[in-house]
């Protein structure tokens, strides 16, 4: 499963939604996540993938980490692997 789909589930999941229902232009907020969904979901993020999230996530001007869209998560986990990887 490529990072993509493995996000979109963990979201889907987090949210009680289908992964049908999960477009990546979708906010948190949109699906219905509240704060705790969200750390549930960043937790699962950095389980999942091995990675760590920055703790100030919540503010993508100083984390780097945009948590404004499905689609942005996406390219946010994306860098950490790539991070990792480098």
């Amino acid at each position: 499963m490529n990072v993509k789909n493995r996000v979109i589930a963990i979201i889907a999941e987090q949210a009680v939604l289908d992964v049908s229902e999960i477009s990546l232009d979708q906010s948190l907020d949109s699906l219905g996540l509240d704060s705790l969904g969200l750390v549930e979901a960043i937790f699962a993020i950095e389980e999942s993938f091995d990675v760590s999230v920055p703790f100030n996530a919540n503010e993508p001007s100083k984390s780097g980490f945009d948590l404004s869209s499905v689609a942005a998560i996406i390219v946010a986990v994306e860098g950490l692997i790539a991070q990792k990887a480098a």
